[in-house]
């Protein structure tokens, strides 16, 4: 599909734009805003044939080009899909406007009164690969939050990024926003790499950029932003089970987190198993995930006690450090005997992208020190890494999952895209 951005210099005049339009949006009352999302939403659907017809054309290009499953599982959408979509672009108008609130008041012994009040970012540069839904859900939160935002998709799902991006700017217009506020929402029309780069200099404009996708896309971010980046890293998710794990808990969570949707960021890539967990747990789980296809990469202790269980040979390989390391994104697994919980944290510090890590325990102490310990933007207790979702955890939509620490840490909804600015009211004060 062909581009309308006809040269590179057309990406500065969009953050122009999008700043002008973003400084608008940060007046805009609530009500504004959340009828602005409702219309968006309801564009979604109305324009569902027209979407799903654009992403055909993505898919397709990406069968031609032997894109493996778990890419074209996150570009493919349905009616479904459209329709999550449009719900969460409806949830984002039942939950709290951040902007405008204190987060802190107090006054000092001179009398000064001093407060701390939420307000946007500004202008966010999105830059994302294959998930066309980040268009809405991104474009829904930034607006919602106050702030400005230029999407920047990867040419794999660019039809499918501009049909979604098409039918929000025309439930925008509908809305009662005010005309200035409408360029707030901006979209990068070109598949160039080097509308990229482009983007990653207009620091002038641009206040922040959050990348989504694969490493060498968070790298090139990374050494070529002229502004912060919140970056959302690979996901190397770990899942810990110690000997006093229930049964049925360890079944459960270890199949959902690594089989459910194997392609997405927070499924698990690492299952730890300590020492005392090898006799109650190992070879269960082992079997049950073989059955569901899961290629297992595996450490010789663990290596023993799968050649002893009725699994293929064709699904057992030998762990390298380097599968330690691996996000699958695949029906794979790391696995690995820990001698105890101090190990597996060991083993999660050396190899962890600090994105998720979850333990199945009926220690509380356990529970405990691995709250308290692993150094992750999300910490789970007997519940699957699957949950490390925005929406999951209440959040609405999310823009990502920052494993940055910065002012975020972790799924990134509506409060994480606004700062606090300090407001200080006096009565004639002076310092002396």
């Amino acid at each position: 599909m062909e581009s309308n951005l006809e040269n590179l210099t057309e990406v500065a005049d969009i953050a122009r734009r999008v700043q002008s339009a973003a400084r608008q949006l940060a007046r805009e009352k609530t009500a504004a805003k959340d009828d602005a999302l409702q219309r968006m939403a309801e564009a979604l659907v109305d324009q569902e044939a027209a979407i799903l017809s654009a992403n055909t054309v993505d898919l397709e290009a990406a069968h031609r080009r032997g894109l493996d499953a778990a890419f074209v599982d996150r570009l493919a959408l349905s009616p479904a899909a459209i329709a999550q979509m449009a719900a969460a672009l409806e949830e984002l108008t039942r939950l709290p406007d951040p902007v405008g609130g204190y987060d802190e008041q107090w006054v000092r012994p001179n009398g000064l009164q001093v407060g701390k009040k939420r307000i946007p970012l500004g202008v966010i540069g999105i830059i994302y690969e294959s998930r066309p839904n980040v268009t809405s859900d991104a474009a829904g939160l930034c607006l919602k939050s106050g702030n400005g935002v230029i999407l920047k998709g990867g040419s794999d799902a660019f039809a499918s990024n501009r049909a979604v991006y098409t039918a929000l700017r025309q439930g925008i217009a509908k809305s009662r926003l005010s005309a200035a506020s409408h360029d707030a929402v901006g979209f990068i029309d070109t598949t160039r790499r080097e509308a990229v780069q482009e983007m990653l200099g207009l620091d002038q404009y641009i206040d922040v950029i959050i990348p989504r996708g694969g490493k060498a896309l968070i790298d090139f971010v990374r050494t070529h932003a002229r502004m912060p980046v919140i970056k959302h890293d690979e996901g190397i998710c770990h899942l810990v089970i110690d000997g006093s794990a229930r049964a049925e808990d360890v079944d459960a969570i270890a199949i959902n987190a690594k089989t459910h949707r194997p392609g997405v960021c927070n499924t698990v890539e690492t299952l730890l198993v300590t020492d005392d967990g090898v006799e109650a747990h190992l070879a269960r789980v082992l079997t049950k995930l073989a059955a569901h296809g899961v290629r297992l990469h595996l450490c010789a202790r663990s290596m023993a006690v799968a050649r002893q269980s009725d699994i293929s040979p064709e699904l057992l390989f030998e762990a390298s450090d380097e599968d330690y390391r691996t996000e699958y994104l695949a029906l794979a697994l790391s696995v690995r005997v820990v001698a105890d919980l101090d190990a597996a944290i060991a083993h999660i510090d050396q190899y962890s992208s600090r994105h998720t890590e979850s333990l199945i325990t009926q220690r509380l102490a356990a529970s405990q020190q691995f709250v308290d310990q692993v150094d992750s933007s999300v910490v789970m207790i007997n519940a699957s890494t699957r949950f490390s979702d925005g929406g999951q955890l209440g959040l609405g939509a999310e823009i990502g999952i920052s494993t940055t620490r910065m002012h975020a840490y972790g799924p990134m909804g509506l409060k994480e895209l606004t700062a606090t600015k300090f407001v200080v009211i006096g009565d004639g004060q002076i310092r002396t």
